[in-house]
């Protein structure tokens, strides 16, 4: 007999967008939690208008991030400019457990709906706001995308080539870190009012949440002054250290090797065991020194194999070796098909659609995940008058009103 999922009594009014915050809530909404998110008419979140599109067909509801980033939610798509559509507002705010935002601090404050306001309706409300740089101090009003947390923190100047600009790592880095970060500290503010029947307010900078990352590069500044720049590929302790050109076009394998045994384990998987008694690559130290060489030699042997077959090869060595993916790999990799990562679920206006599966799997309590992100205002009148319990003479007056969109 199947369990009932471990978060099906909990309920949140979710007011989060783009990417770090739904990523929170899509999680919990694998786990049985009811999630009302509520959508602008008049400003349509960004993740809707990106790529990659069903059918190529670049609509609204086509966007596949806005559909996995948002699976398993419920919608209502209000006009908080008018008076009426707040007022549905405070009352999901009585029906809620959770209210979760990512705008920056002035938006929740200027509709009245901070933790105070809210609170006061709600006694015993857990709420979670999440932006880049949290709700105090200089930097809290400013207002941005997970690239720009990550350069502010120092990643993008570790990244890329010692003479080129820097490149950082790809995207809205911070946007992946983060929301494993809110999950935990809301599933710890459900467990507290559980036990005590207090609610408290979460305040979490997504910045911050990412700085841990670089533990090692910022106590060495701090304790010896030492200053880290881009290396390439490269890596101060391992060597060879890379990413080498395979048949085809663009298509790459990543190699690493972790010391002694693997360097004279990758010379005979290549074919050159007489490079492991060459006294030019003795060490690890020595082998930095002559990554030029050692690579060259390397890609010799990968630019004329397939990147999977390098992989198997060099990994049957027991060296540390992947061929780099790309989309049609991933969605035909072996690993992640045998654990269902992706999934084909059915779509409210675009017939069908794929998204991800949960990212945790609990023995007892598996997720379930069975729909997409919604259409925008899909479930107006079901959160209106299922949830809610409005009339329709009280829905027909917010439609009447231009509240709905």
């Amino acid at each position: 007999m199947a369990r009932e999922l471990p978060l099906a009594d909990v309920k949140i009014l979710d007011f989060m967008w783009v990417l770090a915050g739904p990523g929170i809530t899509r999680a919990m909404a694998d786990y049985g939690a009811t999630v009302v998110r509520i959508e602008s008419p008049n400003r349509i979140d960004p993740t809707r208008t990106v790529g990659p599109f069903k059918d190529d067909n670049p609509s609204i509801e086509h966007s596949a991030l806005n559909s996995n980033n948002n699976a398993g939610k419920l919608t209502i798509s209000l006009d908080l400019t008018k008076p009426a559509a707040r007022g549905v507002v405070f009352d999901l705010v009585r029906w809620a457990d959770v209210v979760c935002e990512a705008y920056s601090p002035k938006a929740m404050r200027g509709w009245g709906f901070d933790y105070e306001s809210l609170r006061a309706i709600k006694p015993g409300l857990i709420m979670l706001s999440t932006c880049l740089m949290g709700q105090t101090g200089p930097l809290a009003r400013f207002a941005g995308f997970g690239n720009l947390a990550a350069a502010m923190c120092g990643f993008y100047k570790l990244v890329g080539w010692p003479d080129r600009p820097p490149s950082g790592p790809f995207s809205a880095y911070t946007d992946y870190i983060a929301p494993r970060f809110g999950l935990v500290a809301l599933m710890a503010a459900l467990i507290h009012r559980r036990r005590t029947g207090e609610g408290q307010y979460i305040d979490q900078a997504q910045a911050e949440s990412a700085l841990h990352f670089l533990t090692a590069p910022i106590l060495d500044s701090v304790g010896s002054g030492t200053r880290y720049e881009p290396v390439e590929n490269f890596d101060p302790n391992y060597a060879p250290h890379g990413v080498y050109p395979a048949a085809g076009d663009d298509r790459w394998i990543a190699i690493a090797c972790r010391g002694d045994d693997q360097w004279r384990a990758l010379c005979s998987a290549i074919g050159r065991p007489e490079l492991a008694a060459d006294v030019r690559f003795a060490d690890a130290a020595a082998r930095r020194n002559c990554r030029e060489a050692i690579d060259a030699e390397i890609a010799s042997w990968t630019r004329a194999r397939d990147a999977i077959d390098a992989e198997r090869a060099l990994q049957a060595a027991g060296i540390a070796a992947h061929a780099v993916q790309n989309s049609t790999d991933m969605s035909e990799d072996p690993q992640l098909r045998h654990r269902k990562h992706f999934l084909r679920v059915p779509h409210h206006t675009i017939g069908e659609t794929w998204v991800e599966n949960s990212r945790y799997r609990l023995s007892e309590t598996p997720a379930k995940v069975v729909r997409p992100g919604p259409a925008l205002g899909q479930h107006n009148e079901y959160v209106l008058r299922d949830i809610l319990g409005y009339s329709d003479d009280r829905i027909a007056e917010l439609a009447a009103g231009e509240a709905l969109g």
